[in-house]
């Protein structure tokens, strides 16, 4: 019977051991430009796009843009498949892949476009405002 625990939590632990390691191997970290460049494997980038920039091959859906980065650097970024459709407005995007041929090779495009809220005023129900105005059909 002692036996078969052994086993058993030998074997728990060996398989903890490998989702570990599969999970860690999953990961996409966040990187520099700079840090890109030298980079064994896939990795995130993010930046502004430079409009200039944008070229896009309808009959071979490719496309290639630069991105822009706090610092001022430059990224090229080649990406395979129909251009996401909010591409243009885009306030920065996200680049996951591997950085070769001296460009980062996406195999996912993430586009964060502007908040239709972004601008707009906010009201505050806090503590010294104003209450805020019952629902309809309610007495107060």
């Amino acid at each position: 019977m002692r036996r078969g625990y052994w086993v058993a939590g030998v074997l728990a632990i060996l398989f903890v051991g490998l989702g570990i390691t599969s999970f860690q191997k999953t990961l996409t970290p966040y990187v520099s430009f700079e840090a890109a460049r030298g980079a064994d494997g896939a990795v995130q980038v993010m930046g502004s796009l430079d409009k200039t920039s944008d070229r896009y091959d309808d009959g071979r859906q490719e496309l290639s843009f630069d991105l822009l980065d706090e610092q001022g650097g430059r990224m090229t970024v080649a990406y395979s498949g129909t251009r996401p459709a909010n591409f243009k407005d885009a306030i920065s995007i996200v680049a996951i892949g591997p950085y070769r041929n001296g460009r980062i090779e996406a195999e996912r495009l993430l586009v964060k476009c502007p908040s239709k809220y972004q601008g707009a005023e906010v009201k505050s129900y806090g503590a010294g405002s104003p209450k805020p105005p019952a629902p309809a059909g309610t007495r107060s």
